[in-house]
């Protein structure tokens, strides 16, 4: 064995001697190339960050347990998302399902100071809340808002959120397509949705959808990955509807529906008596609908006669009473719509004002 580790030995110091030395004790550093100037995209990019950066924040969500053997309360993490600020009376906007659960809410600033978070209201049907902090004016830079009407397929957008906890984080990307559907926390439809491919992971959620100007288009809320990670499909609620919903709640905590003060037969009944719209079985008395003479069923000696039946609003086909509502929220209240209705077996037209609906 000695003799065989010797002559290992002396087989590799041999084959040592015949290699050249790998290092090299007067190496340097190597010049800089000059790069000339940034491309106009990068500019524009640069700009965007910096100046929205400021307006976006980081959100904790905190749950409060208590110890099943000594009762003791404690806090634990229960999510982080994003937000932005709405205003310098200390709002702020993020996603409903970011906040829905926190018994406690903490909100950071780009200037890393943290903020309690306090509720004001909330629309879950459209995933949005609003949250008070109270930061000093001077700390608070509302971001600028856009529209989201005029967009199209291919412009540029940016995301800055704090995916996975990592804080003032941008991604780039485009609007992918318009007009998406997808379903809120309550099971609602949100409509109108901007989908884009701008990387938006968990942590995204709540915080803004740029245009190449720095404005507010929509509001990063989902995304469709089998994963949980970004797979190059998000979704953000459009800012026209963030325009609409958050001075809402902000008033009355809530959003006010718009309506039409009827009571609606429910989709059983409606599949069961094999209708082709929806059918009104009560109007409200001094309501809009009661107002514009829409007829409710009622019982006569011998059986029920069927209230009318709507069949669209403003042209648009209903089905059953969740496309109903969904065509009636798309408008506001005070609003005019006309409706078709079935009765007695003609079809007519019945124009209304849409009423406030808590």
């Amino acid at each position: 064995m000695i003799l065989l580790a010797l002559l290992a030995l002396v087989l590799w110091l041999a084959y040592q001697s015949f290699q050249p030395s790998l290092l090299q004790p007067d190496a340097k550093p190597r010049p800089v190339t000059a790069r000339g100037d940034l491309a106009a995209d990068e500019k524009n990019t640069i700009e965007v960050f910096r100046s929205a950066a400021p307006s976006v924040v980081f959100i904790t969500s905190i749950a409060v347990r208590r110890n099943m053997f000594n009762l003791n309360v404690y806090e634990i993490p229960k999510g982080t998302g994003s937000g932005f600020i709405w205003d310098r009376d200390g709002r702020v906007v993020t996603n409903y399902h970011v906040i829905s659960d926190a018994n406690r809410i903490e909100v950071t600033l780009a200037d890393h100071t943290t903020w309690k978070g306090v509720l004001v209201g909330a629309a879950p049907d459209r995933d949005l809340a609003v949250l008070q902090i109270s930061a000093p004016a001077d700390r608070l830079q509302p971001i600028m808002i856009g529209e989201s009407g005029n967009l199209l397929v291919g412009q540029k957008v940016f995301a800055i959120g704090n995916p996975f906890g990592l804080d003032q984080t941008l991604t780039t990307g485009v609007v992918s397509a318009l007009g998406r559907e997808i379903t809120s926390v309550t099971g609602r439809t949100i409509h109108d949705v901007i989908q884009t491919d701008a990387a938006i992971n968990p942590g995204n959620s709540g915080g803004p959808l740029l245009d190449s100007a720095g404005r507010l288009i929509g509001v990063n809320t989902a995304i469709y990955s089998p994963s949980g990670a970004s797979s190059g499909i998000g979704f953000a609620v459009p800012v026209d509807e963030v325009n609409r919903v958050v001075p809402q709640v902000i008033r009355h905590g809530k959003v006010i529906r718009p309506g039409l003060g009827v009571v609606l037969a429910n989709q059983r009944l409606i599949r069961d008596l094999d209708l082709p719209g929806v059918l009104v079985l009560k109007v409200q008395p001094g309501s809009t609908a009661a107002r514009a003479g829409i007829r409710g069923t009622r019982q006569v000696p011998g059986g029920l006669v069927l209230g009318d039946i709507i069949l669209a609003v403003n042209g648009e086909p209903v089905t059953d009473y969740n496309s109903l509502r969904d065509q009636i929220e798309r408008y506001k209240v005070g609003e005019t719509v006309t409706l078709t209705i079935l009765r007695d077996g003609k079809k007519i037209k019945v124009p209304l004002s849409l009423e406030a609906m808590e």
